[in-house]
């Protein structure tokens, strides 16, 4: 992806959850300028945590049919004792027709939520023994307290409002029907580097063309672009 598309999007991204009212943590809107003159000593969780903005095409180069924008609010590690929470919270801005691909995830349970906009559709498996879409087995979930069984990979639709949980291992792709929808996730401890497993192998994070400077750090170039 191109950097002047990744500006643009979480420039899209502020304003629609802005439709919504929804007000994120001050660092959301720091820019890349903004950053270079904060004390990074009293952000560190922030930049440990990779907290913050997230754009990602999935290694496909094609963000309208493979891609989302993300935005980590909190979140722990599992492994240092500095960040004890055992929880992540983060928002997601799904386009219309726009797939987050099949993937579970081997330690998180997770709840995601439709905040607001059109439909949030999503396709669910269990995984067999070989990491494979089980085919046969039938899948129980519960949206909003309510259980819901669904056949493997029938369509559930999540109305505004609605929010399904995730147990872990559970295959699961998404995207948004009618209009973009301001998707809500709250989960355990989240970890992009070791706990997602794609059932067709995708980079997590996109590759950049520097066609122009960053208005945006991504959460996962502060150690690049803050430390030159």
């Amino acid at each position: 992806m191109k950097r002047s598309f990744i500006n643009r999007k979480i420039d899209e991204a502020l304003a629609f959850a802005g439709r919504f009212q929804m007000r994120l943590p001050e660092f959301a809107y720091f820019t890349a300028t903004d950053w270079r003159v904060k004390d990074l000593s009293r952000w560190r969780e922030v930049l440990d945590l990779q907290l913050g903005w997230d754009v990602t095409d999935f290694g496909m180069n094609d963000f309208t049919v493979r891609g989302l924008v993300l935005f980590t609010l909190r979140n722990g590690a599992l492994k240092d004792r500095r960040y004890r929470k055992p929880y992540a919270e983060k928002m997601l801005i799904v386009g219309v027709n726009q797939e987050t691909p099949m993937h579970f995830h081997f330690a998180k349970m997770e709840d995601i939520i439709n905040r607001g906009g059109g439909d949030f559709c999503m396709q669910l498996y269990h995984s067999t023994t070989e990491e494979e879409l089980d085919l046969d087995r039938p899948v129980s979930v519960t949206v909003d307290g309510q259980a819901r069984d669904l056949a493997p990979g029938e369509k559930l639709v999540l109305k505004p409002g609605q929010g399904v949980c995730y147990p872990q291992r559970l295959y699961h792709r998404f995207w948004a029907e009618g209009e973009p929808v301001l998707g809500w996730e709250v989960s355990m401890v989240n970890d992009d580097h070791a706990d997602n497993r794609f059932h067709k192998p995708l980079a997590r994070f996109a590759s950049i063309e520097e066609d122009e400077p960053p208005t945006w750090i991504l959460c996962n170039e502060y150690n690049t672009i803050l430390t030159t």
